[in-house]
């Protein structure tokens, strides 16, 4: 079985933008890493039913926002629109097939950007709302919105890694949000990423700046979050700058994984039967430096990550029994990746 890759990456330096790349499962090697689209920054991807892809972006002018693009055919993928605004651009963008709307995180303005999906792919801003607040540690001087994702039951959940908030709004067939619940985690958190078990209304979330895990239920009836459990991402005698980054759950809902940008590894974890407790079970090296990304692919017998500051990719191969990953490949070159999309056919 062969899978396509999609990477995005920074282009501060000598990066080109979108990468590709494809997974043999059979030989469990990835092809070497090849340019696909040229674009400025492009930081976090999704894809949609209609193989359009959306990709993060900053201009020539220093503007920031969101690129579509026609993947169709491929091997020929053809812009169809940009929508930008001034200052930075956002960290994390995903789809609501349902509403066709693509929901975006801008971690610098502290906003939550809605875009509709027009019947040719393009984007248009429907909606745009501005968060305030700020947190204990010196990276939570105002808001900053890094995760815009859906509920299972169709709401908007939002991380605000500088007010220590994790937000649920409900979302109209026009994109108007109204806010339903907020839940505060411990001082200093910096809630990140975060992933819903696939069988229980349980939440998994990542605090970037406390390197831990915060187990959560979730209410459907008024989207309401409450603490569970909490475990580390770290070794205990870890001493050195950390910070969580991408969160990721296997489909059965048994086993959880984290990376750790600046101890370089991922932490898998053992959930329990009943989803409230985690229990770590391997930290393994990513071969390179700044793992901002990660990802399983469809099979979950393989596992992608991306090595931002050492600009490598490392392939593991994961026991879907016990959860552990063993070191396929590493070293495979890709200037600064940041981000790892499996398409699906």
């Amino acid at each position: 079985m062969k899978e396509r890759i999609l990477l995005g990456s920074y282009t501060r330096n000598t990066g080109t933008g979108i990468y590709q790349t494809t997974l043999d499962t059979t030989a469990a090697t990835l092809t070497p890493v090849q340019p696909y689209i040229t674009t400025g920054n492009p930081t976090y991807l999704a894809t949609s039913l209609a193989h359009r892809l959306y990709s993060v972006l900053t201009t020539e002018d220093s503007e920031g926002g969101l690129g579509a693009f026609n993947i169709q055919n491929f091997e020929q993928p053809q812009v169809i629109n940009q929508s930008v605004q001034p200052g930075s651009s956002p960290a994390y963008v995903s789809i609501d097939e349902k509403r066709q709307l693509v929901y975006s995180a801008n971690y610098h303005k502290g906003q939550i950007l809605v875009h509709h999906i027009l019947p040719d792919g393009s984007l248009k801003l429907a909606e745009t709302v501005t968060r305030t607040g700020k947190g204990p540690k010196s990276e939570q001087e105002a808001a900053h919105i890094h995760f815009t994702d859906l509920t299972p039951d169709g709401r908007l959940i939002v991380c605000d890694l500088g007010s220590d908030e994790v937000l649920t709004y409900q979302v109209t067939s026009t994109g108007k949000l109204t806010l339903d619940a907020t839940f505060k985690t411990t001082p200093g958190f910096g809630p990140r990423h975060l992933v819903f078990h696939p069988q229980k209304p349980l939440v998994y979330l990542i605090g970037e700046l406390g390197s831990a895990i915060n187990v959560l239920s979730y209410d459907p009836k008024n989207g309401q979050l409450a603490k569970l459990s909490t475990i580390a991402t770290l070794p205990e005698n870890y001493t050195g700058h950390n910070g969580g980054a991408a969160i990721r759950i296997s489909s059965d809902g048994r086993f959880l994984y984290a990376s750790n940008r600046g101890a370089n590894t991922i932490a898998a974890f053992a959930i329990s039967p009943d989803g409230q407790k985690l229990s770590l079970i391997q930290q393994i090296s990513t071969e390179g430096e700044f793992p901002r990304d990660f990802a399983l692919d469809a099979t979950e017998n393989f596992l992608l990550t991306a090595n931002q500051n050492t600009s490598n990719l490392t392939l593991y191969q994961r026991d879907s029994t016990n959860g552990k990953l063993t070191l396929k490949q590493n070293k495979i070159p890709c200037t600064e990746p940041v981000c790892v999309h499996f398409l699906t056919e």
